[in-house]
């Protein structure tokens, strides 16, 4: 446990933003947290807790202190025979996807829409992390979280975190103030698998799964799906969806069908939910590039929900290119998109 100053962050962001923090330290459990709080230079800092940094997009150099969190270990801590679940406890530094490979090792189904999300399991809870029909919420049990303010460890049931699209109350109200240090899930021993979204019941079929699926069949889906749309953040920079799904009146989604018939949308309590990536493709964003010679970024060509770095870009210039995009799809469409990732 070292702080360090005047460190570079691109190792620490899948954008491969080469951008530099005024002080920096790794934590691995949650003494380690209390003890670097606790420094003079830490507590008169601004902080920013990072985990895996897959949904981050540094515009300038972190004048704070950026504090990496590392607390790692995964267990069953308890199993209930009448339920037939069991839950499981996850270091916030844990990666997100080794946490859903050790849940299918042992046997639990719940956890298998969401494989190959990048990023942290401490970061899962804060925006309700979500993928192909599931959401962190359905099977959150509960949080324990380090105040940032007094050292006090606190644990967060569901109701408490008041969950939503991509939400949570460590983005609104109590933002900055809790470190998640662990969570726990409520997983099942009986699987259910849920392949009513997107493409999961026809990639089953073109990998000549037939019948019921298990949850290892539905995470094997899931991976063949994200790896044929999705760049590898170490191949190409880039934070996975840079925009969230925008949700419109069901009247709004009436209009906008009549004039493009071929417009997606899915039902959700008050109105309809848009796929973002249609409407940045039909607006012609889908695969251009920006910058001098090749492009050092741009959108990428096989998905136009993420923005990408080419090499030599730097987070303004990303940010300019999505303040574009949100100006031509509200322009376009009437609909107002809004950044998944976090813009520092």
């Amino acid at each position: 446990m070292v702080l360090e100053e005047n460190v570079s962050l691109r190792p620490y962001n899948t954008f491969g933003l080469d951008v530099r923090a005024r002080y920096f330290a790794r934590f691995a459990s949650a003494d380690e947290l209390r003890q670097l709080l606790r420094l003079p230079q830490v507590q008169a800092a601004d902080k920013l807790i990072l985990g895996g940094g897959s949904n981050l997009l540094f515009t300038q150099d972190y004048p704070g202190v950026v504090l990496k969190n590392e607390i790692r270990g995964l267990e069953i801590i308890s199993e209930d025979a009448d339920t037939q679940t069991a839950l499981i406890r996850a270091g916030a530094g844990e990666s997100w996807h080794g946490l859903v490979e050790y849940s299918l090792d042992q046997g639990l189904s719940g956890l298998e829409n969401l494989s190959l999300i990048p990023g942290t399991v401490g970061a899962s809870p804060l925006q309700n992390i979500g993928a192909y029909g599931a959401e962190l919420r359905d099977t959150f049990d509960h949080l324990e979280a380090v105040e940032i303010a007094t050292g006090a460890l606190r644990v967060f049931s569901a109701g408490e975190c008041g969950f939503g699209y991509r939400e949570s109350v460590f983005k609104n109200t109590l933002k900055n103030q809790f470190v998640v240090t662990a969570v726990v899930l409520r997983l099942h021993r009986q699987a259910r698998p849920n392949v009513r979204y997107g493409a999961i019941a026809e990639t089953l079929a073109e990998l000549g799964i037939e019948g019921e699926p298990t949850p290892q069949d539905v995470s094997q889906a899931v991976i063949h799906i994200r790896r044929s749309k999705l760049p590898d953040p170490a191949e190409i920079g880039n934070a996975g969806s840079f925009f969230k799904n925008p949700e419109v009146s069901q009247a709004k989604f009436d209009h906008l069908k009549s004039e493009y018939p071929e417009l997606p949308g899915y039902p959700v309590p008050g109105g309809v939910k848009v796929p973002a990536g249609w409407l940045i493709e039909r607006a012609g964003w889908k695969g251009m590039r920006r910058g001098p010679g090749a492009g050092t970024h741009g959108v990428h060509a096989r998905q136009a929900l993420v923005l990408v770095n080419h090499g030599g870009a730097t987070g303004g210039e990303v940010r300019q290119l999505a303040e574009e995009i949100i100006a031509s799809v509200r322009q376009q469409f009437g609909i107002e998109l809004h950044p998944e990732v976090n813009i520092l």
